[in-house]
């Protein structure tokens, strides 16, 4: 085992490195801010690309000073749009040093006139005919056919060096789009404007791949693969993205659905179809599923076939592990888990249980802090996917169906605990408040830990005890099974046991002592009366029970209950009968 996980470790270390030294080799091809460009104030940076423009317009000075001349202009139009004031950082001084770049570029043109109205169709020239030179097109189904063909390894080192070039193109193509958008609302619709509009359709629709190498991404890329990220092409990183590929046994996808980026349709889709979840935790669940079973396969062994493929095993470790708690709290009430029997279900099924469960908590925002309340939630929904995986088509669980008609688990299920939470949290005053006074996590918790709640149903019973909103003053739900009152009682209410000890101790000993350490029989009889005080002292522990379980006793357990009532009345005989005895 330890040997396997050195040459893993070694493995990526050599990748990594290699893909520093070509990323070394090739700095020429990164894009660097220099100029005005490294000068653009933050305020303006978060939320525009003028940074982008401008290093653009610097690369392209050279081909053509018109087309970084209308970039810079349309740079400064953008920053004065934002702050037409100057009140930002430093938005003054680089409003006034971006004006001396455009009346130097002004300059150079040796007193030419310069018809502004044509500068959209010269910008429309130039664009067409830097793609054609760059072959935009073709390095991008060349880059596609590399991909599909899968010789990663062999060719790593000439992919990462085009991927360099490829940035930069993308990175200037991207500028030159921008501004032509910016420019075309003016252009007439019926020349240039309407191809710029019909250009900017197609490229939304089509050229999606292009830009793959700026999609963002955490570790792995899914969503349009990167030739330089080395992780992403582990046979078992590829065998995981396999495994959770759609396949023609799942239920048909709707005809309408559209899948951003450059990927096979998988798990996800269905799931985001199904139960509305939201597309960033999407995409955020989806590479951490990929990673786990990638992770679990490479501790069993690395696949060494052309198409990698995870083992059962790997796949049987993950969802264990990620389902372990649902388990436990299906066997702690005595119901039935979502599926028959490991053995019954196939892998399929387990990965979508597993991508279900990630999606619930990635999505679960403070509920998460409900391990319980997650489980009902999961159990609930495993079983409306369940139906949803045998029927032929994809359709929305009506559990996650808003009254508009679409479709947000979000909405429809987590909002609701929420609202409920923070209406309970607002009665804390800030912490000042008993804990007696308002349910807290624990207590929303405690409701998943008995049978009863599945009285709650599916969908949720807005009507529901669980949804009942606090008043200030009268009726208010109680604590699930323990209630907080603030009071001293408590340190001999807690730590009773090692009181009555103390006091059995020095009674005793204070016995013994008084008798001058003399172990006769009426020592004996004295140090007897230990019984009555133990009685006793265990009596007045469970009338504390009794006293301090005021407020939850309309939603505790009916067993916890009769347990209190049961030790209230034994010790209480106890005491009487053992007290009696004794005199």
């Amino acid at each position: 085992m330890n040997r396997r996980v050195q040459d893993d470790w070694e493995r990526l270390v050599r990748a990594t490195l290699k893909r520093e030294q070509l990323r070394a080799a090739g700095q020429g091809h990164e894009r660097a801010p220099s100029g005005i460009a490294g000068s653009v104030p933050a305020s303006l940076v978060k939320t525009t690309n003028i940074d982008a423009i401008l290093q653009a317009a610097d690369e392209i000075q050279s081909e053509d000073p018109t087309v970084a001349r209308i970039m810079c202009e349309q740079a400064y139009s953008m920053a004065h749009s934002l702050d037409p004031d100057s009140d930002g950082r430093g938005v003054l001084q680089f409003k006034t040093g971006l004006m001396s770049v455009i009346k130097q570029k002004l300059a150079k043109r040796d007193g030419a006139p310069i018809d502004r109205n044509r500068d959209i169709e010269h910008l429309w020239n130039f664009y067409q005919r830097y793609k054609k030179r760059h072959r935009v097109d073709d390095i991008r189904k060349e880059e596609q056919r590399m991909r599909e063909s899968g010789t990663f390894s062999t060719d790593f080192g000439k992919m990462e060096m085009k991927s360099l070039e490829m940035k930069k193109i993308v990175a200037t193509l991207r500028a030159l789009v921008e501004v032509m958008e910016a420019l075309s609302k003016e252009a007439d619709p019926r020349g240039v404007g309407g191809l710029i509009k019909e250009e900017l359709r197609r490229i939304k629709s089509s050229e999606a791949t292009l830009s793959g190498e700026f999609t963002p991404y955490n570790i792995v890329p899914l969503e349009a693969p990167s030739l330089t990220n080395a992780i992403g092409i582990f046979p078992e990183v590829r065998g995981a993205i396999s495994a959770i590929r759609y396949t023609e046994h799942f239920p048909r996808l709707p005809d309408d659905y559209v899948i951003v980026g450059d990927r096979d349709a998988d798990m996800f889709d269905l799931l985001e179809i199904v139960f509305g979840f939201q597309k960033d935790n999407i995409r955020n669940q989806r590479e951490n599923v990929v990673l786990s079973i990638a992770n679990a396969q490479s501790r069993l062994g690395i696949p060494t076939e052309a198409d990698p493929k995870i083992d059962e095993k790997a796949i049987n470790e993950v969802f264990l592990k990620v389902l372990d708690n649902y388990i436990k709290w299906c066997k702690y009430l005595r119901i039935r888990i979502a599926w028959n029997s490991l053995e019954a279900i196939n892998r399929d099924r387990k990965l979508f249980l597993v991508s279900l469960y990630f999606l619930l908590w990635g999505e679960a925002a403070n509920v998460r802090f409900l391990p319980e309340c997650i489980c009902y939630i999961f159990h609930n929904m495993a079983k409306e996917l369940d139906a949803i995986l045998d029927h032929g088509e994809a359709y929305p669980a009506d559990s996650c169906k808003t009254e508009t008609g679409s479709v947000s688990f979000l909405d429809k299920i987590i909002c609701p605990i929420y609202k409920i939470m923070s209406l309970e949290a607002e009665r804390n005053n800030n912490g000042k408040a008993a804990h007696s006074a308002w349910r807290n996590y624990d207590d929303f918790n405690e409701y998943f830990w008995s049978p009863s709640c599945f009285e709650l149903g599916w969908p949720m019973k807005r009507e529901s005890r669980f949804f009942l909103e606090p008043k200030k003053k009268g009726i208010r739900t109680g604590k699930s099974s323990f209630v907080e009152h603030r009071t001293f009682l408590h340190l001999y209410r807690s730590f009773h046991r090692l009181w009555i000890f103390l006091a059995l101790m020095f009674q005793t000993l204070a016995i013994i002592a008084f008798n001058d350490g003399r172990l006769n029989m009426d020592t004996f009889k004295s140090v007897l009366s230990i019984g009555p005080t133990f009685a006793i002292m265990n009596f007045v522990e469970s009338c504390l029970d009794v006293i301090l379980m005021f407020g939850a006793y309309t939603s505790a357990r009916g067993m916890a209950i009769s347990r209190l009532v049961i030790r209230f009345f034994w010790f209480g005989l106890c005491s009487a009968f053992v007290t009696y005895v004794y005199l």
